[in-house]
């Protein structure tokens, strides 16, 4: 791979800043040369924002002969096609959460950047975060002995207004409800953390919004070490983004990572001490929004991937993971039932 990749984008809406921003913090190994969104005024703003050439058409943007890669900002609903769409010019995928809405289509994706040689990658930037990193790393030298619980809370404030900004919001078919999408990345941080999931029970609701999908819901879950977790999750906290948790009860170890985006550590209590306990007030930071900072590190994997000096930190079989259980989560609060893992479609 050459020394400076170039990135297309599609889908210029809110998460595309975050992307964008990114790009440009790595200016000297990335470079963004075009953007498209099928809002004219959406994209020309975007390009003319950025310098960059802006499309309306995503087939006209994918026709340049100087594109590496693609970046996928659109409804959560369009990711596959999108990424089937670049994966068959032979440019590689990166595409935001969930990659798509159903495991069908995430496997169809899959399989198209396989077959064309191409790497897929899923964002899922607050694996970066230094809290988790540091949760990570004492899940990973044992030092929470056996993990009896984990206690995920997502409770955030979406208005009426948010969802009344683009007609896709709050559809099934586009984008999935506060599970698929406000907490998709929440979903994934417990699963990365504990581990495999063997079975979820869960209740969802539409209590205030006026969508088909919920924006309140619970999950039970039971994981495969026998170890229990929940997540809650609810767009309607009043009047704001209230909190963004993760606990881990352990045999030898409790730790609670809270703030608005599991941005600040509050707890943290282990029965032997670690050189790693040092880290504990400098891990904690204050991100300007719930995305965090996690997006500049987030590229800087996919492109030193890219150019062999790296391994994914979240390819398309390991986005796959949080998708399944989110769609389990769906599964079991329809059937009013447990729903055992792995799905078959």
């Amino acid at each position: 791979m050459k020394d400076i990749i170039n990135f297309g984008l599609v889908g210029c809406g809110r998460i595309s800043k975050n992307h964008i921003e990114a790009i440009s913090m790595l200016k000297d190994s990335a470079r963004l040369v075009a953007v498209c969104d099928i809002d004219p005024v959406r994209a020309q703003k975007t390009g003319e924002e950025n310098s960059v050439d802006y499309y309306t058409c995503l087939d006209d943007m994918l026709a340049r002969d100087d594109l590496d890669a693609v970046s996928i900002c659109t409804p959560s609903g369009l990711h596959p096609a999108h990424g089937i769409a670049a994966a068959k010019r032979k440019l590689h995928v990166i595409t935001e959460k969930p990659m798509a809405t159903s495991l069908k289509k995430a496997d169809e994706l899959i399989s198209a950047c396989d077959e064309n040689g191409v790497q897929l990658f899923v964002v899922k930037q607050n694996r970066l975060n230094p809290t988790l990193q540091l949760v990570k790393r004492a899940i990973d030298k044992g030092r929470f002995g056996r993990i009896y619980m984990a206690i995920v809370n997502v409770l955030w404030s979406r208005p009426q207004s948010y969802y009344d900004q683009a007609k896709w919001r709050g559809t099934w078919e586009f984008d999935g409800g506060a599970f698929m999408n406000q907490a998709s990345h929440y979903i994934d941080m417990i699963e990365w953390l504990i581990g495999p999931v063997e079975s979820v029970c869960a209740y969802t609701g539409t209590l205030a919004r006026r969508i088909e999908t919920e924006d309140t819901g619970t999950a039970c879950i039971k994981f495969r070490s026998g170890a229990m977790g929940s997540i809650n999750v609810t767009m309607l906290t009043y009047p704001k983004n209230f909190e963004g948790s993760l606990t881990i009860i352990g045999e030898n170890g409790t730790v609670r990572v809270s703030g608005i985006a599991v941005n600040k550590i509050e707890h943290w209590e282990f029965r032997d001490y670690d050189d790693d306990d040092k880290l504990v007030g400098m891990s904690s930071y204050n991100p300007p929004n719930v995305y965090g900072y996690g997006h500049t590190g987030y590229y800087k994997n996919v492109i030193d991937t890219l150019k062999g000096i790296a391994e994914p930190d979240t390819d398309g079989r390991e986005g796959r993971k949080s998708l399944e259980l989110i769609l389990a989560i769906y599964k079991s609060a329809r059937e009013g039932r447990s729903i055992p893992l792995p799905l078959e479609y």
